[in-house]
């Protein structure tokens, strides 16, 4: 059994942010046209976008290259934690099985990255929830990434935080019910598209 090697959450958690950073406006598309055209927020009753690319010029064209990039900081929150500890996690638990890369299975695979995948999309899941909210609201949204932890907190309270969390866990289709100020504007339509959140 070899000692922790602290390279996999570095090197982890660089690569996590850089794709992150390089993928973000197709990742906020992707949210803009999973919440348009629902009926419970009337901001957002509007089918606007016709597909990924269409999305990303109307986008630009009316909201400016930032608007890109509307809840960067808690999705580079996220993926330093996220990235950070899924990767770390996951190298170091196959090294207290098994010192060599050949004797490694795949059953030891399986439980290695499922293990890291709950343990890290745990820690990071309230980061989650605040760069789809941005995501969805672009400049509507108000204040900034901090501030909006502590107002969703107050708002909503822990479970706020770990909404996507608690809905998976209990393994419904429909993820969000409304509850606080911005809980019915993007966590609905997230839910009704069967993703509760990037886990």
């Amino acid at each position: 059994m070899s000692a922790l090697n602290w390279k996999p959450f570095v090197y982890g958690g660089l690569a996590s942010l850089v794709a992150e950073f390089g993928t973000f406006p197709v990742d906020l598309t992707k949210t803009r046209l999973q919440v348009q055209g629902q009926s419970v927020d009337a901001r957002f009753q509007e089918i606007k976008y016709r597909g990924m690319f269409h999305a990303l010029f109307r986008i630009y064209k009316e909201e400016g290259i930032l608007a890109l990039y509307s809840g960067i900081a808690p999705a580079l929150l996220r993926q330093a934690s996220y990235g950070t500890i899924k990767i770390g996690i996951y190298q170091s638990l196959k090294r207290l099985f098994v010192d060599r890369l050949e004797d490694e299975t795949l059953l030891i695979n399986m439980i290695c990255g499922v293990v890291s995948g709950v343990i890290s999309s745990t820690l990071a899941n309230p980061t989650d929830v605040l760069k789809i909210r941005m995501q969805a609201q672009g400049s509507l949204f108000q204040g900034g990434m901090i501030g909006s932890f502590i107002d969703i907190y107050q708002q909503e309270g822990t479970r706020g935080l770990w909404r996507f969390q608690f809905y998976m866990w209990a393994g419904r289709s429909h993820c969000l019910q409304p509850s606080g100020r911005g809980a019915n504007t993007d966590d609905e339509p997230e839910g009704n598209s069967g993703e509760c959140g990037a886990l």
